[in-house]
């Protein structure tokens, strides 16, 4: 058997490793804050103030809370009197958790109902940092109109794109909720640089759905995300309201998973909790080289996906 030998130069010897594995935390711990809400926004806001600082004491540097965590999921019915809940971002709600965060140097993830001006609303995720300032926010792109779901009756479908937020323990992407259906939104959020991808979430079963049902719809919310995770290479967690609200039942299950699919940590389907999940990020960088699945992207082969369908009228072939 034949060996090949290759002498390396010293400038060989003393090159630099690529910057984003220098620079990038190696670990990251995942605080997740599954919770019930009542009907006073402040003391949500108070009580979501409490887990955080019980998720940092825990060890926990990112922290993210669920969608719309400031009240009861107010969208399963169409009432203008629940404007009266948005507010400005930056506002009240981020300068309150934005002091928690430089207090206690995390990174707070806040799911808010943005009032952005007059008849102008977003489902919207603040990203703050250290500081305690707002470092970035998402808005919900993809925006709902199922039963009990009535979303398009308050909020504007996002108009910032899909980000990655910098950060001191690593590039955050987060989506929202019903984003999780769609493949190009994780893509496209990973693409952009992000680790870790956090979708604050609120969803339920209805009432009257067999068991059946129920397991089914709740297997495959599990399982698109965690096949987000895989095929591109990255953490990513869920963090779900839990309990019963109007006619849903908030199924929980809050979780986070690898760039492989592992499920690292589960919360339960019926009780409040805090989940701390320590993220070894280098395991992107392992995965991705053997499952380089963005290496075989034939990105000149994919026009036909800003279509919204493959169809005469829409000049295909």
């Amino acid at each position: 058997m034949l060996y090949s030998c290759h002498r390396m130069t010293p400038q060989e010897v003393q090159k630099d490793p690529p910057k984003d594995l220098v620079s990038s935390p190696r670990t990251v711990s995942l605080g997740l804050i599954q919770m019930g809400c009542g009907e006073n926004p402040q003391e949500n806001v108070q009580r979501s103030i409490d887990h955080i600082r019980t998720a940092a004491a825990r060890g926990a540097q990112v922290i993210c809370l669920q969608e719309l965590f400031r009240s009861p999921y107010f969208c399963q019915e169409e009432n203008a009197r629940f404007f009266d809940l948005a507010e400005p971002v930056p506002g009240p709600t981020t300068e309150q958790l934005g002091k928690i965060a430089q207090e206690l140097q995390v990174v707070i993830v806040a799911s808010i109902f943005e009032r952005r001006t007059s008849g102008i609303y977003h489902n919207c995720a603040a990203i703050i940092d250290i500081q305690g300032e707002v470092a970035g926010k998402y808005r919900k792109m993809h925006i709902p109109d199922d039963p009990c779901y009535y979303e398009k009756f308050y909020f504007t479908p996002g108009d910032l794109g899909f980000q990655s937020h910098s950060t001191p323990y690593g590039e955050l992407g987060v989506l929202v909720c019903w984003d999780q259906w769609f493949p190009e939104a994780a893509r496209l959020t990973a693409l952009k640089g992000a680790q870790l991808i956090l979708f604050p979430t609120a969803i339920g079963w209805l009432e009257g759905a067999s068991d059946r049902e129920n397991q089914a719809q709740y297997s495959a919310w599990e399982t698109v995300q965690r096949g987000h995770a895989i095929s591109n290479g990255v953490f990513l967690a869920a963090v779900n309201r839990v309990g019963r609200e109007g006619n849903l039942t908030f199924w929980g299950q809050s979780f986070v998973c690898d760039p492989f699919g592992h499920v690292l940590a589960r919360a339960s389907g019926e009780q409040e909790e805090i989940l701390v999940v320590e993220c070894d990020l280098t395991q992107i960088e392992k995965t991705r080289r053997n499952w380089p699945f963005w290496r075989d992207r034939r990105i000149e082969a994919y026009q036909g996906l800003d279509l919204r369908f493959l169809d005469e009228d829409s000049g295909s072939e």
